[in-house]
This record gives C-alpha cells, sequence and structure tokens, in this order.
C-alpha cells in the first residue's frame, strides 16, 4: 500500500455542520428515556435554592462562603465529572463520598433529555455555556481549525464534534488520538496542534475539544498555542491523576476547616511503595483499595478483601513506583476501620430476589457564567450484588467494581451497558437517593474541582509555565516524571 494511502488510515474526519442525529450519540436506552421528575427538578434549581436548602441543612455553613464557592472562578479545570458513593456508619449517618473526579467525564449519552424540544441535550449546554467562552475569554493566536481528539468513547465526543459544528457554524475535524499510536493523526509543531485531513495535508488548530483518558500528558503538551480544553495541566494537577488529587483534597479540606465544608473521601494514605502496601492493608483490617494513581476507567483499582487478593496484587508488575492505599467501603461486615470507624454501602434498593447492589453515581458540572452548575448525572451498579458474608474465593471486584468501561483482548475499549443506571422514570427509583443527596453530591463534586484547580494554579508560575521543580515536590515519581511532555 503507498504511504500516502497508509496515511489516510488515521486521517480526521471533517464533521459538518447540521449534521448532529441524536440515535449516533445517546445510548439506545437512554434515547427515548424520560428523565425522572427529581432529577430534572434537581438540575433546574436555581443557585439560591441550593445554597437555601444546603445551610438549612448544615447550619454551620455560611450562605456567603458556599456562594463564593459555586462561583469560584476556576482557571484551569473547567469542566469536570466526579463519582461518588452513597454511604453510612453504624448509627445511620449518610454522606456522599468523593472517590475521583476526572477532567474529561462521560455522562451525556446516558442522560435523558431535560427538554424534549432541545435534541442536542446537554450536549449544546457544556459547548455553549464553557467551551465558547472559554475561547472567547482568551483568544488563540492561531489561525486554524477547530477538532476534537479521543482516544475512547466515540458515541460522546463524535456527538460534540457535531455540536461543535452547529454552535460555531464551521467544520470540526474528529480525530483519535491513542496512546503509543505509531502514526497519529494529531501532532504538535511550536505548540500549534496539527491534524492530519483526508487528503493528507496538515492542518493548524486553533481550538481542540480533547478526550484523552490514558496518560494524556505523554502527548498532549502542557504548553500549546492551540486551546485545549481541559489543559494537560488540570490533568496532572488531579483530574488524572489520584496521588495529587489526594493532596489537594486534604490541602483545600485545611482551608476549609471552620467552615461547615469538607470533601468527604475515603481515608486515603498516599506515597506508599509497593513493599509498604501489606503493612497498610493489616493496618485498615485487612480490608483495603490500592489504585495505581495514573490509571483510569477502572484501570489499576484494586479491592483488597482477603489474603489471597493482596498475595496476587503483590505478585503484579508495574510502571510506576509509588500507589494509593485507601479504607474499602464494602458491607458493614467487611468494610475497613479507619480513623473515624466504618462507612458501608446503601446500595440500591433491594430487588424481587432481595439482592442490594453497589452503585456509584456520576455527577458532570462545568464553569460557566452564572457559576459552577450540574450537567449531567447517572449511575453505575457492580456486577454481583452485595453479600454480607464473602464466600471463600469471592472475587471483591466483581461486588465492588462500577466502572462500565473494559478493554477487549485487541486493546479496543468498550462498555457494559447492563450496569447502567439511568435518571429516568424507571431507574431512578433504584438508586434510593433523594434530592437532598444529589444536592450533596453536587457541593461535593463542586468542591474536589476546585480543590484540583488550586493545584493547578499553583503548579504554574505568572508566565503560565510548568513549575517542575513543585510538581517533583508534590508528586516524586520518576516513572510518572519522564512521561510528562513539556
Amino acid at each position: 500500500m503507498p504511504a500516502t494511502l497508509q496515511k489516510l488510515k488515521t486521517a480526521a474526519k471533517l464533521i459538518q455542520p447540521g449534521t448532529f442525529e441524536a440515535h449516533e450519540h445517546w445510548y439506545p436506552k437512554a434515547l427515548n428515556a424520560t428523565i425522572h421528575p427529581m432529577v430534572n427538578f434537581f438540575l433546574n434549581l436555581d443557585q439560591e435554592r441550593v445554597i437555601n436548602r444546603y445551610c438549612h441543612l448544615h447550619p454551620i455553613v455560611k450562605p456567603e462562603v458556599l456562594y463564593s464557592l459555586l462561583n469560584y472562578e476556576l482557571r484551569h479545570f473547567l469542566w469536570a465529572g466526579a463519582d461518588l458513593i452513597n454511604v453510612t456508619s453504624a448509627s445511620g449517618r449518610r454522606q456522599m463520598v468523593v472517590i475521583e473526579n476526572n477532567s474529561c467525564p462521560s455522562g451525556q449519552k446516558s442522560m435523558p433529555l431535560t427538554d424534549d424540544h432541545q435534541e442536542q441535550g446537554n450536549y449544546r449546554w457544556l459547548i455553549e455555556k464553557t467551551f465558547k467562552p472559554f475561547l472567547e475569554k482568551k483568544r488563540s493566536s492561531v489561525k486554524g481549525g477547530l477538532a476534537v481528539v479521543y482516544d475512547k468513547n466515540p458515541v460522546e465526543t463524535s456527538g460534540y464534534a457535531s455540536v461543535i459544528a452547529d454552535v460555531f457554524d464551521e467544520p470540526v475535524y474528529f480525530t483519535t488520538f491513542y496512546n503509543d499510536e505509531k502514526d497519529p493523526a494529531v501532532k504538535f509543531e511550536s505548540g500549534i496542534m496539527y491534524v492530519r485531513d483526508e487528503w493528507g495535508k496538515w492542518q493548524p488548530i486553533r481550538a481542540a475539544f480533547r478526550y484523552l483518558t490514558q496518560k494524556p500528558w505523554n502527548r498532549l503538551p502542557l504548553h500549546t498555542k492551540t486551546r485545549i480544553l481541559n489543559p494537560t495541566i488540570a490533568c496532572l494537577a488531579g483530574g488524572r491523576n489520584k496521588m495529587l488529587a489526594a493532596k489537594a483534597y486534604d490541602r483545600f479540606n485545611d482551608e476549609l476547616a471552620g467552615s461547615g465544608l469538607k470533601i468527604l473521601t475515603p481515608e486515603t494514605i498516599r506515597d506508599v511503595r509497593k513493599d509498604e502496601i501489606p503493612a497498610w492493608v493489616e493496618k485498615m483490617g485487612g480490608q483495603a483499595v490500592i489504585k495505581v494513581p495514573y490509571s483510569n476507567a477502572g484501570q489499576g483499582v484494586f479491592t483488597i478483601v482477603t489474603r489471597q487478593e493482596l498475595d496476587a496484587f503483590m505478585q503484579l508488575d508495574f510502571d510506576y513506583d509509588r500507589f494509593i492505599v485507601q479504607s474499602l467501603i464494602g458491607n458493614y461486615n467487611w468494610s475497613s476501620t479507619g480513623a473515624s470507624g466504618k462507612l458501608f454501602h446503601v446500595g440500591t434498593i433491594p430487588n424481587v430476589a432481595g439482592e442490594t447492589y453497589v452503585a456509584d453515581l456520576r455527577m458532570m458540572v462545568s464553569s460557566t457564567s452564572k457559576g459552577i452548575r450540574p450537567l449531567c448525572v447517572y449511575a453505575r451498579r457492580a456486577e454481583k450484588p452485595l453479600e454480607d458474608q464473602l464466600a471463600e474465593g469471592s472475587n471483591s471486584w466483581s461486588i465492588l467494581g462500577t466502572n462500565l468501561s473494559y478493554k477487549k483482548p485487541d486493546g479496543s475499549w468498550d462498555t457494559d451497558t447492563n450496569r447502567l443506571i439511568l435518571m429516568d422514570r424507571r431507574d431512578f427509583n433504584r438508586l434510593g437517593v433523594g434530592l437532598d443527596d444529589l444536592i450533596e453530591a453536587y457541593i461535593q463534586t463542586v468542591l474536589s474541582m476546585i480543590a484540583i484547580d488550586k493545584i493547578a494554579q499553583e503548579l504554574t508560575n505568572k508566565e503560565g509555565r510548568f513549575r517542575m521543580k513543585l510538581f517533583k515536590e508534590l508528586n516524586d515519581d520518576k516513572s510518572l516524571i519522564d512521561e510528562i511532555l513539556l
């Protein structure tokens, strides 16, 4: 095959305005779903009512403090999606706990329309209210086109490309940008992104909307003339780096001390060497969660409930030198014992067989002219029901793991939609959450988003350059540092 034709195999597709087709950008089960009235009510609550309700339930929180946070001006981390779990204690105190916050979250393809007359749903909201103002606030010096680059989730990313084409009334380049791709259709020269078109010509890009989930820092430079949402600094500061996210949460919680507000997370031990892990697991009562801090989409997370699971983990080889160990939240009979006691999953409402499943909640938010606003909500359940007692040889991940993404043998990604829980009239009731739980999840998402953005600001000097020396002090993992593309 001639070289020019070989290159065309990885060319960017040109998406034209007026080509948005709803059936191409939603899961079939979500396409015609009717949103649950409570979820729709929550998404349409104005900020004043959210603040009044939250402060009524948390009387030591001052309304003006919460107002300032919901209207916080984010600089780097403008679009986020937190994963939260609904937990309770032995005394019945329920909380929404942050598991992680993601810098390019999925959710649109799982979200029923909030208005049947708005065919493009909240795809358009994010582009009009966040992406477009982001480009207008600081216009790119690059003369070129617009692009969407992605490494998974083509259903959703192509939806964004179609909506961007409509909102800006111009064609949009749409292309993959994989890790270790031999001949990618994306390159950077002098800080400018170029994409290869279908004729093999490299086109300059003035701004890009990106959905890169796997080590984005090894192909998206930290310093670019092309405007990118979200920029790589948001990933390194915590959006795709669980190690720095944990430190960001601790720092912001120190700042929030006395305000009545706090980012709620499992008990977290950072910067743990592999040989130290068994001791920390033992301290937590033999149950823990071990995380490779720089993996995403459910990869690199290990739930440890038995000695066999710990031994299996210790036999694995990893690219990185440091790990995170967190208290495990499971059933009350087999959860970690932390400094504040045991937390365990509330779980779904029992089905007809009496089975309760672990479920998490994804809350997507973005920065707008009217503050940080919620966009999408969906939930995911684990593969197997939550057991009171684990049988010998049980696989705890199948009971606790909720991520729907999985890698196929050929290295491509797929999604287990059977475990997707929509915010529609049928599915939502199974979650057992109410309006106040949704508000709590929203506040927790905003707080964790701000914490990461603050670290991103700290890692950027007055000239807008990355402070590598400070980053090494905060995240001294040579294997990670060697991957960063400046």
